[in-house]
């Protein structure tokens, strides 16, 4: 294969997760997403499907800093519908480094 044709594919491929995050119910505006981190803290994070740099993927789950509590931890998404407006508020007022 082409190296343009793998940058199509990776591209599509990048594309269709997002859509399906958000089919699914998370919020992903602009690559932002909110996350909770094992002690329950919430963040946005730079959520880029299939690549890290500043995280050790884990399926679903991330290893990366939480800049709430200050520690390393595992985060996942959360659908939005299960946030109060206060809560979204709260993890959109704390933002990690803007690298993927």
């Amino acid at each position: 294969m082409s190296v343009p044709v793998i940058i199509a594919i990776v591209a599509v491929a990048i594309v269709l997760a997002r859509l399906a995050m958000r089919f699914a119910g998370y919020g992903t505006a602009a690559g932002n997403t909110i996350v909770r981190c094992r002690r329950g803290h919430l963040f946005t994070t730079l959520w880029v499907p299939f690549g890290s740099l500043k995280a050790v993927r884990l399926g679903v789950w991330r290893y990366q800093y939480c800049p709430v509590g200050k520690h390393w931890s595992l985060v996942r998404p959360v659908k939005e519908s299960e946030l109060t407006p206060e809560q979204r508020a709260q993890a959109e007022a704390v933002k990690d480094i803007r690298l993927p």
